[in-house]
Order: structure tokens, then C-alpha cells, then sequence
């Protein structure tokens, strides 16, 4: 039996892609034992980030007043979601958020723009925030802002862009059950505007919509397929409005069976544990630590999570280290968690 896990850990650790039959086996065996497959999973991440936990933080821009149908998502047109909806936000208060994020410690500051894709006036407008963040302060720039064409994607890896985030979300076959108003196609050609660009893509999946395991499969080997060294793994946040709710599967056991199977199949990648890990990981919550080598922190554009207090210190006391940026170093890391610890103990007393 775990000759088989040694032999997906291998494999990884060579670079090789795991059987169509092992795969499905991650997530469907009935005889797989979670902390073997977490070991196997721990190899290739070790080899390639080592201890390391990058930390990313959202910043939604723009809220709401999405004419795109997606869903899963409480901004878009076709939900009942009770959020408040903005505009977009002044540049003033954009690189205010950025600047709060690299104090914080954050590997990455992504910017979020609802809507189905930006004007080439917008795209000029992010491209001269990316400039000015990055000018500023020692922190990675992530955009998401919905579909793009080579021309835009141009103008946005001339700012320094440091990745575009588009997910695939789900397979080609699932994609028309969740969104109508564009296409799967449509996101594959974003990511391929953005790599003819030289731009680094961030694209992962949303599981827990009643996609099958074979969905599952089939976004893990294309994002394999398109070299994606970012993805973050999304576990669907039930939003009471929304079209798309949880189809209850997402049990921990199997939301740590699909960080493996996306670091098994995708070794060289940052993978993240995103939206939904917080109440569908529950206690088993740092185990997620083991295939993933990255975390959002303080929510996920309009849903709570955990703040970098709570995350940090979830992160050491699970025996890794914040790999954080030039502003925020580890000794600032470690008086944070001695003083967590502190108020801790104060309260027990």
C-alpha cells in the first residue's frame, strides 16, 4: 500500500505527471489514508519552497455591479447576495491598501475588478498603479480584473505586473452549469493573451459545485498543460443569494485530498489554499500547510476569513515560516507570536 504513495511522491519529485488512474484514486480510493498522502504531497513542496508559507491579501477595488452571471460569486448580476456595491475605489486609497498589505508582511497584493473585463483607459489607469505599488514598496503585484487581449495584456506586463490572476474555476463540460454570459474558451484565450505577453498567470478552481471527480481531473492536468506556476485551490463559500451552493462533499479529508492531487500533479506550483478553508478544512485547517505553500489572509473580497494574526501564528505553530517581504522580517514575526501567545495564556488565567 504505501509503496503507491512513494511512488506519486517520486514522480512529483521528477516532475512527472501522476496516471489518469492514480489521480482519481487521490480523491476517490477507498483504502487512501489521508497522512500518507499528505507526506507524499509534503515532498515536492519541500523540494521546491521548502518551509516557506507565502502570504497573499485581496483588495476588492471594485464591489458589485457585475453584468457577468457567474454563479458562485455574490457580485454578480443574478444575485441576491446582501452586499453593498461600490465604484471603483480612488488611486489614493488603492496604494494606501497597498501599502497596509506590505507592512502586514504579505508576499502579494492582489487587486480584484469586478466585471466582465476592463477598458483599455482602465487598463492604462491599473498599469500606472502597478507602477507606482511596485516603485514603492517590496511587494509582488497581482491583478485580476476578468477577460483581456494581447493588446491589454501587453500594456500590463510593460507596468511590471507580477501576475494576472484568471481562474478556469471548473472543466470546459461544468463551465456552461455555472456561467453563461462568456465562455470557458473565453478564460483559456485570457491566460494565453497573458503568456504571449510574458505574463505569469494565477488561475486555479472552485470545487464543491457539484462538479465531478473527472472535473476535478481535467482542470488539474490543463492547468498542468498551460504551465500555470500559480494556483490557488477555492472551496465554495455557501452565500445565502447566490445561484450556486455548496453541494455538500466538501468534507476536510476532501479538501486535503485536492491540495494533494493539485500539488501532485503541478509540483513546481505555488499552490494556495484560498477561499472556503477556514470552515471547510475546520481543526484540520494547518494540514492544508503540508501540499500548500500559500495563504490569502483578511477575506476573500466579500466574505470573512482569517486575519494575519490568527494565520501567522497558524503557520508557525504548525512548524513553517512566512516567507513575508523586505518590510516585515522574521524576528517582527516572532514578537508577534510571542505576544499571541501571551494574551493567550492571560485569557486562560
Amino acid at each position: 500500500m504505501f509503496k503507491r504513495y512513494e511512488k506519486l511522491a517520486e514522480g512529483a519529485l521528477a516532475n512527472e505527471l501522476p496516471s489518469m488512474e492514480d489521480a482519481r484514486w487521490i480523491l476517490d480510493g477507498s483504502d487512501v489514508e489521508l497522512m500518507p498522502l499528505l507526506q507524499a504531497a509534503y515532498l515536492p513542496r519541500h523540494k521546491h519552497f521548502g518551509r516557506t508559507v507565502k502570504v497573499q491579501i485581496l483588495n476588492n477595488v471594485q464591489k458589485g455591479r457585475c453584468g457577468e452571471d457567474c454563479g458562485y460569486c455574490s457580485q454578480s448580476r443574478d444575485s441576491d447576495a446582501p452586499i453593498e456595491p461600490y465604484s471603483m475605489k480612488d488611486d489614493a486609497q488603492i496604494l494606501a491598501e497597498a501599502k497596509a498589505a506590505a507592512e502586514a508582511g504579505a508576499s502579494r497584493y492582489c487587486m480584484v475588478l469586478a466585471g466582465r473585463g476592463p477598458s483599455m483607459d482602465r487598463t492604462e489607469q491599473f498599469a500606472q498603479l502597478i507602477r507606482q505599488i511596485k516603485e514603492t514598496y517590496p511587494i509582488e503585484v497581482c491583478l485580476s480584473c476578468g477577460l483581456i487581449d494581447d493588446a491589454k495584456a501587453n500594456v500590463l506586463a510593460e507596468a511590471g505586473l507580477d501576475r494576472l490572476n484568471h481562474n478556469l474555476n471548473t472543466s470546459e463540460r461544468m463551465y456552461e452549469k455555472i456561467c453563461t454570459t462568456h465562455t470557458y474558451q473565453d478564460r483559456l484565450n485570457t491566460l494565453q493573451s497573458a503568456k504571449r505577453a510574458g505574463l505569469e498567470s494565477c488561475s486555479g478552481l472552485i470545487v464543491g459545485m457539484q462538479e465531478t471527480t473527472e472535473d476535478i481531473l481535467e482542470v488539474a492536468f490543463t492547468l498542468r498543460e498551460l504551465e500555470v506556476p500559480s494556483i490557488p485551490v477555492n472551496f465554495l463559500i455557501p452565500i445565502e443569494g447566490n445561484p450556486v451552493v455548496s453541494d455538500g462533499t466538501l468534507t476536510p479529508e476532501r479538501c486535503l485530498a485536492v491540495l494533494c492531487l493539485l500539488r501532485l500533479v503541478n509540483p513546481t506550483a505555488e499552490i494556495r489554499a484560498a477561499a472556503g478553508r477556514e470552515g471547510h478544512l475546520k481543526s484540520l485547517e494547518p494540514l492544508a500547510l503540508w501540499p500548500a505553500n500559500s495563504l490569502f489572509v483578511e477575506g476573500y473580497l466579500t466574505t470573512r476569513g482569517h486575519g494575519v494574526d490568527k494565520t501567522y501564528r497558524m503557520i508557525r505553530e504548525a512548524g513553517f515560516e512566512i516567507e513575508g517581504n523586505a518590510l516585515f522580517t522574521e524576528k517582527k514575526a516572532t514578537q508577534a507570536y510571542r505576544i499571541d501567545s501571551q494574551e493567550h495564556l492571560s485569557i486562560l488565567k
